[in-house]
């Protein structure tokens, strides 16, 4: 009976030991199974970035004012002022291989906005040349696609954001360019097939052409050059069965009802060019644009298309040209810069002054001039505080009501950024 109840004893002793170790090593492979799953997740976690800014602005106008936050001015008897958030973006990037995804959103008091939003793929040999599908940026000039994050004066010059409201497209991009150990790698060319209505829904069956070589050279990491010239082939929607030619300086009329539903062409060539150099004053910046084309528009604007419905108005084919340079100056080791910037922008070139408001010439053909000057504020890497003053003059006509004199339209803008 002893026997017996020591060898039960042993029994189970053994039978629990081997339990207890079964248990420990279940416990070990779960535990062995959960960190391989959070490697994995943290894995993914890493292929995504987020980034983004803030900008939140105060600004005051005269009383004819276009202002960029807010509402309109009600009372055109006074000045008046307005705050806001005039960008407010969340940019989320997934990347795998040679296989990314970019989506950007812009949030503000007037709602949600889609910025970009598009598939990018490297080529899996050199990994420097890219095919992009989606709303992007069109690659033309140079601030069109210079980030409002980075830019130093508020807003693009006038002939960029009259020829390209919203920057983006809807379409197809290549990009081209040989590898960094290539001694022609300062060569880029971005290509572009487009939808030609900013980043609303594509109307029609035509698509327009964009091209863009540029060239950046670095010399001792303390001067560096760029340029590039562009070109743009496209056309815009006839809405009605007249169309309005510029001959010598007028407008005539070609009325025919095949004009209805046909398509204008849309053409511009464009310069750019960036100097930067780094001294003991500090850093030393200088870029600037020259654009000219023909632009079709209606009898009182000469802006590109980014409609939501056809337009049913007759259509005003100009030449126009425009031009900008922004000088931008810090002050030696202060966390301190001075930016001065002017703009022009003419949208139709064969008249000028007293000669508007004849020969069906209004609104749409003033030339305007902006000369714009401020202080930026470096408060550390993500903070920055601007202080701007654009000084906005347009073309002077006896013969056109409302612009006998320069209208008062001046702009102060305070804008405090935050970037992460």
């Amino acid at each position: 009976m002893k026997k017996r109840m020591i060898l039960l004893g042993c029994v189970l002793t053994l039978t629990t030991t081997i339990y207890a170790q079964q248990q420990e090593t279940d416990s070990i492979q779960q535990l062995n199974q959960r960190m391989q799953s959070l490697e994995k997740e943290i894995k993914i976690m890493k292929q995504v970035k987020f980034s983004g800014y803030i900008q939140t602005q105060f600004q005051w106008g005269e009383k004819l004012a276009s202002l960029k936050v807010g509402n309109s001015n009600i009372d055109t008897d006074h000045n008046f002022n307005r705050i806001g958030i005039r960008r407010g973006r969340v940019k989320m990037e997934y990347e795998k291989g040679i296989i990314s995804g970019i989506f950007q959103i812009d949030l503000t008091e007037k709602g949600l906005g889609l910025k970009d939003a598009y598939v990018s793929i490297k080529d899996p040999w050199l990994g420097s040349n890219s095919f992009k599908a989606g709303i992007f940026n069109r690659p033309f000039g140079y601030e069109v696609s210079y980030s409002s994050s980075r830019r130093e004066s508020p807003e693009r010059a006038t002939v960029i954001t009259t020829l390209f409201p919203e920057e983006r497209d809807l379409g197809v991009m290549i990009t081209l360019q040989a590898p960094k150990e290539s001694s022609v790698n300062f060569l880029k060319l971005e290509t572009a097939l487009i939808a030609g209505n900013g980043i609303k829904l594509d109307m029609d069956n035509r698509k327009d052409f964009i091209a863009h070589l540029s060239a950046n050279k670095i010399f001792k990491e303390k001067i560096k050059f760029g340029g590039g010239i562009s070109y743009y082939l496209g056309s815009t929607y006839q809405g009605s069965t007249s169309i309005f030619k510029m001959s010598g300086k007028e407008f005539i009329e070609y009325n025919d009802s095949s004009n209805f539903g046909a398509f204008a062409k849309r053409e511009y060539f464009g310069l750019d060019l960036q100097f930067e150099a780094t001294t003991k004053l500090g850093k030393t910046k200088l870029f600037g644009e020259y654009l000219f084309g023909t632009q079709p528009g209606n009898n009182s604007s000469s802006k590109s298309p980014n409609y939501s419905t056809l337009p049913t108005s007759d259509t005003y084919i100009r030449n126009f040209n425009g031009y900008y340079f922004t000088f931008v100056q810090d002050l030696g080791s202060i966390p301190l810069s001075v930016v001065a910037k002017y703009d022009f922008y003419d949208p139709n070139t064969k008249v000028a002054k007293n000669e508007i408001g004849m020969n069906r010439t209004g609104k749409g053909d003033i030339a305007y001039t902006t000369i714009g000057g401020g202080l930026l504020w470096q408060v550390n890497d993500n903070l920055r505080l601007t202080a701007y003053f654009d000084w906005i003059n347009n073309e002077r006509s006896s013969n056109l009501n409302g612009f006998e004199k320069d209208i008062t339209d001046n702009v102060f803008t305070l804008r405090l950024q935050y970037k992460f």
